[in-house]
This record gives C-alpha cells, structure tokens and sequence, in this order.
C-alpha cells in the first residue's frame, strides 16, 4: 500500500505498533525531511520508512533487545535504531549516545516533537560516557549499533558500556569471515562472547541483513576504554594492531 504524506506504511515491522506509536515515527520521518542539516542522505519518506525506521525496528528479532529495561545507542548518528526502539519499546529507557553536536540537537528535537518521554541524548564519546566513574559504565542491559563500525570495533566500545550478562546487538549486511573471525580474537580482550547471528528482512526489497549478538561474560577489563579513537584505529582482534 503505498504512503500518504508521512503516514507508516504497511511493513510487518509495523504491525504490533498501535495508533500513537505510528504517529510518533511519523513525525521522525518528516523532520528527516526537513533542510539541509538533516544528519542523514536518507531523507525522502517512503525510503526513510523503510531504510531507518524498518530497518532499525528489525532489531526487535533479537530476544536480549525486546527484555532490556536500559539500552544504550551506540553512535546514534540521526537517531537509528534508538528513537524508533523507544517508541516500539515504552517501559525501556534508551540513551542515544552520539559525539557529533549537530546530531545530538537533532536528536533532542526530534525527542520533543515526537512526545516521548524514554528516550534521552548523551552528547559525548562512548568511551567518555563508559570511562570509570561516568553514568553509562556499567550501565546498560544492551548497546545497539547500526552503520557505526567493525565487529570487534563495536565489541569493545560497547563492553564497559553493557553490564555483566549484557548484549550488543550489532547491525550488519552480508556476513564477513574476517570480520567474524577478528571480533572472535579479540572477545578475550573485551569480555565479550558471540551470542549468534540472526538474518532478517526488515522490508520486502532488503538482501543480506543480519544482526549480530554479542554476550558481556565478565567483568570490564581494566583497560577499557581506551583512549577515544584507539578502538578504530588499532582495534584488538586486528593483525596488526591491538595487540
């Protein structure tokens, strides 16, 4: 059924969501296509509907993510997947956590226009909002990333973010051997351990999407995080860095 103005459209992603939640994201989809500050090359309805919003609510297939009481969104660039996580899941509390000023005011605009009141931004560096001391450390049930970095990137930037017992869940197109095979070489370093790799389809014209589940299976290792930028640049699991 095609879209009328910024309505949902009809994707299964969709389904369970009731009047006011759908109204919700509709708001989301056409403040992404308002100006040219807009933090995002996705921007006209219909493919915003399906590219961001179905796309990030398809993270709702990994069961660690559907039982979370605090989620934490890593990289949150325009507010994917955590707004359209907030509106899907009510009673968790999701803390968008982006370094990018002119992201985060977006975000916080599209927090007030959409009315909800679970969704918070965190205008800092994940390694600043896990650093020893911070509010983040320690603080979440799960960490969600879409489109931020490698596996083994994303494991350790997450792990003193998630509490003991914690998931990432991990946003990915086709599958990587290398990629898998680095973030396996570096679990020992980041107390992180996979949890499994789940294909989905989160609209009828997507091909290869798969979310990866990484489990936190101890205690924070006492250097992490490193220092901001250290994680990308020389991350463990790696050949020839990290180690």
């Amino acid at each position: 059924m095609p879209t009328s103005h910024h309505s949902a459209p009809e994707l299964t992603v969709l389904a369970g969501l009731d009047d006011r939640a759908r109204e919700r994201l509709a708001t989301l989809v056409r403040l992404l296509g308002e100006g040219a500050r807009v933090p995002s090359s996705v921007t006209e309805p219909e493919r915003a509907w399906r590219v961001h919003v179905a796309d990030s609510l398809a993270g709702l297939e990994a069961p660690p993510l559907r039982t979370a009481s605090r989620i934490g969104d890593l990289g949150a660039g325009a507010g994917f997947p955590g707004l359209p996580l907030a509106v899907a899941l009510p009673e968790a509390r999701v803390d968008l956590i982006e370094a990018t000023s002119g992201k985060c005011r977006f975000i916080e605009r599209a927090i007030a226009e959409m009315g909800i009141a679970n969704a918070a931004v965190a205008c800092e560096r994940a390694e600043s909002c896990a650093g020893d001391g911070a509010a983040g450390r320690e603080a979440y049930e799960a960490v969600v990333a879409r489109a931020v970095g490698p596996l083994a990137t994303l494991c350790e930037l997450a792990s003193p973010l998630l509490a003991d017992g914690g998931s990432l869940i991990a946003w990915k197109g086709r599958r990587s051997v290398e990629a898998e095979a680095a973030a396996a070489r570096a679990a020992e370093r980041t107390a992180m351990e996979p949890g499994g790799v789940i294909p989905v389809r989160p609209y009828p014209a997507s091909r290869n999407r798969h979310l990866h589940v990484y489990r936190k299976a101890g205690a924070t290792p006492a250097d992490l995080p490193r220092r901001p930028g250290m994680a990308r640049k020389r991350p463990f699991g790696s050949r020839t860095g990290g180690e």
